[in-house]
């Protein structure tokens, strides 16, 4: 009998899992019994880092303020006072197990640079190595609504496709994805298994939120999602009051291998209906219990380490409009650059290599952008050229360049390795 898979796992907790929302005090069994279940994670060969919120929600228990102030600067001092708390708390527990621990904490600008991206993914792979689980939290210190990822259920997407894990598990406070609310709604089925999120949820009502104390709910969960999927890491919706939970997961996971093309082929042939009732059935004989699995998408249609940091690593500062014909020929396997003919327009004022929205529009038979056509977001682009360049370009041949700015940064607007779009 072959080796069960080792695999990396990325396992986001929430505030609401970690503090109570009523009296803010922490939950420390919760605590405790996810520390055993990562320690034998471990002790099974894998690699395990912990996303976890909880800062501000400690910060405020601490201080005795029953809800979150307004002011920016009270959250950040509320977040320095907790995050410490919170490692302290989790170095304690690992350590009554033998388990060395790390702490990193992100803001985006972090990872605007490439080579500081590379850096935080070799950093984390490297304590990975060295057996150390490294946990993960946004700096709240420092952090502002401009640079921030959001909440931590995106922050752990990006984690996850940082590492190149396998598997990204977001804990939250229902079983699995449903249809709908299941404590508002008797009717409300539970979705087991999405192969493709891409092609959306039909029927399904994501609307509801998460807890007072946590900024993440079913809608967030998705998103980070479809980032994870888009960059080959199959994502867990779970409950997570019950962590040893993870473990039963795991070993179900092991036995399921979602990397098997036949596994791949079987449900790509079955409805909806007939797909979740296999699974629940499935889920059934080996008492795993209710979750819910979004299936990574396959080596050729995910995102390599690049584009995944240009969409979602990066802030944008404005947007080119290019037409139909060139967003066409920038998504064929062979893409080039793109050329200044192909834009139409630029919104706001960006400098050279600055991130921007890649957005289809429609030419007037002028050449210039028909504003009564919706634009459509596309993909993203580092510039060699700044807005205003751009502006004085478009629409060009490449060989005008020279001519009409006096110099020339070369042929493309944007070179085909700072083009990146989502996978189609």
């Amino acid at each position: 009998m072959s080796e069960p898979k080792k695999y990396t796992i990325v396992i986001k907790l929430g505030s609401s899992s970690l503090v109570d929302d009523k009296t803010m005090e922490p939950k420390l069994s919760i605590m405790s019994l996810m520390v055993e279940t990562v320690v034998k994670l471990r002790r099974q060969g894998h690699r395990v880092i912990i996303v976890s919120s909880g800062g501000i929600a400690i910060g405020l228990g601490t201080l005795h303020l029953n809800k979150r102030p307004k002011k920016l600067a009270a959250v950040q001092a509320i977040a320095a006072v907790g995050q410490g708390r919170l490692i302290g708390r989790w170095d304690l527990l690992f350590s009554q197990l033998g388990q060395r621990i790390a702490q990193i904490l992100l803001t985006r600008t972090d990872i605007l640079n490439w080579n500081q991206f590379r850096n935080a993914q070799n950093t984390i792979n490297e304590l990975l190595d060295m057996g150390v689980v490294p946990i993960v939290n946004e700096n709240d210190t420092l952090s502002i609504r401009e640079i921030k990822f959001g909440d931590n259920d995106t922050l752990s997407a990006i984690t996850a496709a940082l590492v190149g894990a396998d598997y990204l598990f977001l804990l939250t406070d229902v079983d699995c994805l449903y249809t709908d609310n299941p404590r508002t709604n008797p009717d409300a089925k539970p979705i087991l298994l999405v192969p493709d999120l891409s092609e959306g949820l039909p029927g399904v009502n994501t609307s509801s939120g998460g807890s007072d104390v946590g900024t993440g709910g079913m809608a967030t969960k998705l998103v980070a999602a479809d980032l994870a999927t888009n960059a080959g890491v199959h994502t867990i919706v779970m409950k997570s009051d019950v962590p040893a939970n993870i473990n039963k997961v795991v070993d179900d996971l092991q036995r399921l291998d979602l990397d098997n093309d036949v596994n791949k082929k079987k449900y790509a042939g079955m409805d909806s209906s007939e797909l979740q009732d296999s699974e629940l059935t499935r889920l059934g004989k080996y008492e795993v219990p209710l979750h819910t699995t979004f299936i990574s998408n396959d080596n050729k249609h995910h995102l390599n380490n690049r584009e995944f940091w240009i969409l979602h690593g990066l802030v944008t500062q404005g947007a080119i409009i290019i037409d139909r014909g060139a967003y066409n020929a920038l998504t064929r396997k062979d893409k080039a650059g793109l050329l200044p003919v192909g834009v139409i327009d630029v919104e706001d004022s960006f400098h050279e290599l600055e991130c921007v929205d890649i957005k289809i529009g429609a030419r007037l038979p002028n050449g210039e952008l028909d504003t009564s056509v919706p634009l459509e977001k596309v993909g993203r682009a580092r510039c060699n050229y700044t807005s205003s360049e751009i502006s004085r370009i478009k629409g060009v041949q490449s060989s005008s360049i020279e001519d009409i700015l006096g110099y020339s940064e070369g042929e493309y607007i944007a070179e085909r390795d700072n083009l990146a779009f989502p996978p189609h």
